[in-house]
């Protein structure tokens, strides 16, 4: 049996969709007119109060007295007025009158621009949502633009993170995803999919005008591109996370090493206790640090060491197993005292890590070296790199965190190692999510199901339903192929006014 009609498929090829914005999607439409505060919450020059619905125009007339009624007005146009409660004049404004299509709901849509103090601001919303208006619901305004077909639901997740972005590579790449880089991609290979699944499905309804013979080999060679493609795009994704979300970070190091030193001088602030007792930081200690356009999420550790103390021991257990997460360990050494047994029971978590070694207190007579802790660190670490590669060399680095000196040295060589790469795929697709990331992965399987059908002569209905898996996979990226729950619970991370 065929798992869909050819018809289909042929409207398809001939520019319709295949599917609509998914089959329960379309019920979330509602037809109330919404309005929500779209600005901050504490008190700033400006907040906006934004319309959005059929009745936007009708709304804002009941509300604001100017010149001209706005429901009169011509489309993305302002006007000077004031909101009027009852009578009474809650706040000078200039209000901004657009009209559908050409809005970002695709709705009709007024934006009212009062003064930005807190209870002002709520009482020009109070005021709306009194003369015909409701409140919107988290992210519904990027939501009703989604199901307008505004945009696809790839650059609806990029304008959360476009909000989100805490620096200027996160922002860039969430530009990127909102002006459509991924749906043009995921776009692309769903077409060539869509191709192959009916030129077969019409070689099997019509094998005495259309030859099938020998077609195999031409849709595995498309198959194995497709394939290649979805590869690349998957193992973008921990870039994606690291541009977004920060850099984890671990900072491992013997007791006393100078780790907490460390995070408050990067912190810029007394984050951690530091004295000479030696176990004084017994739990895990998160802070988020910036250094230029870099964002670490720093977790500073217990001191690595044998104890016989039950809480110590935890931390200790705790620090190692963080930094088998980390995407960066920065390893603290005390190079004022000799390397002993804690150091050997460290540096194996280094292996295969991106790490930076920190010889600290070099203000101190040092018995540790550069080279000494290099041969050290290699003669650990000797099961990388894999075959037929260079040799991966640990960067090491005088410090001194007590008189913070060589801090500059370890930010240069943090963007060396991070930033370098980020440049070079920050113009390329880069996905942003699990959720995208999981279903790429799902499109993945499915496409090597085909091979995996092709290379065994499987008869060619066999090929078609997982190019078909494969295919609602990937329109699950871009929002073709999704239901209600899951659209609901995607922009109910949005904020309200979004």
């Amino acid at each position: 049996m065929r798992p869909f009609k050819t018809g289909i498929i042929r409207e398809t090829l001939a520019g319709y969709p295949c599917t609509g914005r998914g089959y329960g999607v379309l019920k979330v439409m509602k037809k109330e007119t919404i309005a929500a505060i779209s600005t901050g919450m504490t008190n700033s020059g400006i907040g906006i109060v934004r319309i959005s619905g059929e009745d936007a125009f009708a709304v804002a007339d009941r509300v604001y007295r100017g010149k001209q009624r706005l429901s009169d007005a011509e489309s993305h146009t302002i006007h000077y007025g004031h909101i009027i409660d009852s009578g009474e004049t809650v706040d000078e404004v200039l209000v901004m009158a657009m009209r559908s299509p050409r809005t970002f709901t695709g709705e009709d849509t007024i934006e009212i621009n009062c003064h930005g103090g807190t209870f002002v601001v709520r009482r020009v919303l109070e005021t709306v949502l009194k003369n015909g208006a409701r409140p919107a619901e988290p992210g519904e305004f990027t939501k009703r633009a989604f199901l307008n077909g505004k945009m696809d639901l790839s650059q609806a997740e990029a304008v959360i993170d476009v909000i989100n972005s805490e620096n200027e590579y996160a922002l860039q790449s969430s530009i990127s995803q909102l002006k459509g880089s991924i749906k043009n991609k995921i776009n692309d290979i769903r077409n060539k999919i869509i191709y192959h699944t009916a030129f077969i499905e019409s070689a099997l309804d019509d094998p005495e005008h259309i030859e099938i013979d020998g077609y195999a080999d031409t849709l595995l060679e498309a198959a194995e591109e497709i394939i290649h493609d979805l590869e690349e795009m998957i193992s973008s994704a921990d870039n994606g996370r690291v541009i977004r979300e920060g850099i984890n970070t671990v900072i491992l190091g013997k007791p006393n090493a100078g780790k907490s030193s460390l995070l408050n001088v990067l912190a810029g602030h007394e984050r951690a206790i530091v004295t000479d007792i030696e176990g004084t930081t017994r739990d895990i200690l998160e802070e988020q640090i910036r250094l230029g356009d870099l964002s670490l999420n720093v977790i500073d550790t217990a001191g690595i060491r044998q104890t016989e103390d039950v809480i110590e021991k935890i931390g200790v257990d705790r620090a190692m197993e963080y930094a088998g997460k980390a995407d960066l360990i920065i390893y603290v050494v005390d190079a004022s005292r000799e390397i002993d047994e804690n150091d050997e029971k460290i540096l194996p978590l280094i292996k295969d890590k991106n790490t930076v070694i920190l010889l600290n207190k070099s203000d101190l007579d040092t018995v540790v070296t550069e080279e000494m802790i290099k041969k050290k660190a290699g003669s650990i670490c000797s099961g990388f790199p894999e075959e037929g590669e260079t040799k991966k060399e640990i960067p090491v680095i005088s410090i001194s965190a007590k008189e913070e000196k060589g801090i500059e040295k370890l930010e240069k060589k943090l963007k060396e190692m991070f930033l370098n790469g980020i440049v070079s795929f920050n113009n390329q697709i880069c996905i942003s999510n699990v959720r995208q990331k999981n279903a790429l992965a799902d499109a993945e399987e499915s496409m090597k199901k085909v091979v995996e059908s092709i290379n065994a002569g499987m008869p060619e209905d066999f090929y078609s339903i997982d190019l078909m898996d494969a295919y609602e996979a990937l329109g699950s990226i871009t929002g073709e192929s999704v239901g209600e729950d899951l659209v609901n619970e995607i922009f109910s991370k949005f904020c309200m006014g979004k």
